[in-house]
C-alpha cells in the first residue's frame, strides 16, 4: 500500500511527499520511507490510549536504509533525519507550549546527547543512533519516556496526546531513506 497508512494521517505543518509504503517484513507490516529533498512526517492521536504510569517503556524497531548527506539536528541548516519518533504532549497555544520528545538517529551527532531543537522551541531531541555503523540493520529500541520526561522537563509528565515518525532530507538537500516498524507502550 502506498501513501499514508490507515490510522495515521500528515502532521499538519509537514508538506513533504509522503514516499510511504506499507510492506511485509517477517510477518509483520512496516512504513518504508523514502524522502528526496523534502520532509515527510504522520502522526496518531494516542491520547487516552498510553497510560505513562503503568507503560512509560516506549519500544519500537526502525532500519536505517540511507542518511541524509552531513544531516545534523543539532544544526538548523542540517537539521534532518532518516527515522525520527517523536511523543507529543498537547498545551495551548501548541505552537508555543507544547512538549514533545523526538527520539532520532542522526547523521554525525553522538549517539544519547540531549538538545533543543533550533526549529521549535517545543521539541528536544535525544540521540538513539547515529552515524552509519548499524545503517541496514533492524534494530529495536527502548526507552522509558516518563524518565526521559521528567529528566528534561524536572516534573512528572501527564499522558501523551500524539505519536509521530517520519523521515527528511531537506535542509541538506540530499535523500533519505528508512523503515520504521511496530511501535508500542509497554510495562518496565
Amino acid at each position: 500500500m502506498k501513501g499514508i497508512p490507515p490510522g495515521w494521517e500528515r502532521q499538519p505543518w509537514s508538506k513533504g511527499a509522503y514516499d510511504f509504503t506499507v510492506i511485509e517484513n517477517k510477518g509483520h507490516k512496516v512504513v518504508h520511507m523514502k524522502s528526496a529533498d523534502d520532509s515527510s512526517r504522520i502522526c496518531k492521536v494516542i491520547k487516552d490510549t498510553v497510560g505513562l504510569d503503568k507503560t512509560p517503556i516506549l519500544e519500537w524497531t526502525w532500519k536505517v536504509i540511507s542518511l541524509p548527506n552531513s544531516g545534523d539536528a543539532r544544526e538548523r541548516k542540517t537539521d534532518d533525519k532518516a527515522a525520527q519518533l517523536y511523543v507529543t504532549w498537547l498545551r495551548y497555544p501548541e505552537a508555543f507550549r507544547s512538549r514533545v520528545i523526538g527520539y532520532i538517529w542522526n547523521s554525525v551527532a553522538t549517539d544519547q546527547v540531549i538538545f533543543k531543537s533550533h526549529k521549535s522551541a517545543t521539541v528536544t531531541y535525544i540521540v538513539v543512533r547515529s552515524g552509519p555503523a548499524d545503517v541496514g540493520v533492524w534494530l529495536t529500541e527502548r526507552r522509558n519516556v516518563r524518565e526521559d520526561y521528567k529528566m528534561i522537563y524536572g516534573e512528572e509528565p501527564d499522558d501523551p496526546a500524539v505519536i509521530t515518525f517520519g523521515c527528511d532530507s531537506n535542509d541538506t538537500k540530499s535523500s533519505a531513506e528508512s523503515l520504521m516498524g511496530t511501535i508500542s507502550f509497554k510495562r518496565p
